[in-house]
């Protein structure tokens, strides 16, 4: 996919804010606020809890903006990695999460075009392609898992599985994601 300098504009912004640059932090928020939503929303499945997850992230990013390094990764991935830990941190200090059917909340099957929106680098390009090496079942729940933020009960549920089988199948598919790409 042809780069919009969307990244590299992320990128910029995070290093002002690390700098301590006046307006940096809110112009990071403006640009990436909706997206970063979704990241939330899609784990937590409740507005009100996504913009919570999304206002603790923002903390945590002014906090850590330092810490970005774009050669471990694209700004975008790393701000979307904020957000979701945010959101599952949420997510388990509320007790809960609410699964849904409705795919309009981001809760459905995993669309192909979903992972091409996500892999826009070389980097993400490999991970794309190793995915794509792995069987459907492996694949399927690492994407639930780590791209939707299932948990793994979840998941079995979903899948209408035991929650043994679902852990194995993660498991043995993080263990050749690993491999594919080292």
């Amino acid at each position: 996919m042809p780069d919009t300098g969307l990244t590299a504009d992320a990128a910029a912004m995070i290093r002002g804010v690390a700098e301590g640059e006046a307006g940096a932090l809110r112009r990071l928020y403006d640009a990436q606020a909706s997206r970063l939503f979704g990241v939330a929303m899609a784990i937590l499945r409740d507005r009100d809890a996504a913009a919570d997850a999304l206002h603790d992230a923002v903390v945590k990013i002014a906090a850590r903006a330092r810490q970005f390094d774009p050669a471990r990764g694209e700004a975008g991935a790393w701000l979307a990695a904020i957000v979701r830990h945010a959101a599952l941190d949420l997510a388990r200090a509320r007790g809960r999460e609410t699964p849904t059917d409705d795919p309009t909340l981001g809760d459905g099957a995993v669309a192909p075009e979903a992972l091409d929106r996500l892999c826009e680098t070389q980097e993400a390009g490999r991970l794309r392609d190793c995915l794509a090496a792995l069987e459907a079942r492996n694949r399927e729940g690492i994407l639930l898992a780590f791209v939707h933020g299932l948990s793994h009960a979840q998941i079995a549920a979903r899948l209408d599985l035991p929650l043994g089988t679902v852990k194995a199948w993660i498991r043995r598919g993080l263990a050749r994601l690993r491999g594919c790409l080292a």
